[in-house]
């Protein structure tokens, strides 16, 4: 017979409370989105607004968030707990918004910066080398993967250490430190030409 310690069996509570009330909103009852709102709403925003680095941005998501929660949900609760799905979706529908943005042309430009020497820039050759090295920094940035790619996006644009960025992507630290190193790694070979 298989024992179940008591906080699995509060975690499990909790789990089955939240598989309640999103069956309830799935029937249409409303009452069980503001339960969950004020469950998770917490939860959502803070992810969003770590990422997003702003305050109307990360409530607006936070809203996005709940809204698709009730109207066209993808979560299956077979799968995993709701905070688990809630936070997962945030995540990356706020790494997806910050990569639409227009912050992206700043970390481009901020990786290819040279200082001011670049823009006295004047001469039509100076030009189109410049243009060459930052076309060529964000095909670089595009052959990372992924994971690569977010995690130096909230390490260098956003100037999240790596025990934040392991804390508030549920990624272990020692991951997160690996896929930093590799990504540069990586960024490092493919430019190194650019370097001489």
């Amino acid at each position: 017979m298989l024992s179940i310690h008591p906080a699995s069996q509060s975690t499990n509570r909790g789990d089955e409370a939240d598989v309640a009330l999103f069956l309830s909103l799935q029937q249409g009852n409303k009452s069980a989105l503001v339960a969950l709102y004020d469950r998770y709403s917490r939860l959502v925003y803070t992810i969003a607004w770590c990422i997003l680095n702003s305050g109307p941005e990360a409530e607006d998501l936070t809203q996005e968030i709940f809204l698709n929660l009730w109207q066209k949900s993808a979560y299956d609760p077979n799968r995993g707990s709701l905070s688990r799905f809630l936070s997962t979706a945030t995540r990356h529908r706020a790494i997806d918004r910050v990569r639409r943005g227009s912050n992206r042309s700043r970390i481009l430009k901020g990786l290819t910066h040279q200082g001011p020497a670049v823009a006295a820039l004047s001469l039509p050759e100076e030009q189109a080398s410049q243009g060459e090295r930052s076309h060529r920094v964000r095909e670089a940035l595009q052959a990372l993967s992924d994971q690569q790619r977010d995690l130096l996006w909230l390490s260098f644009y956003h100037g999240l250490s790596q025990s934040e960025i392991a804390s508030h992507t549920n990624i272990p630290l020692g991951t997160v430190k690996s896929r930093i190193r590799q990504g540069l790694i990586n960024l490092k070979a493919a430019l190194q030409d650019l370097a001489d």
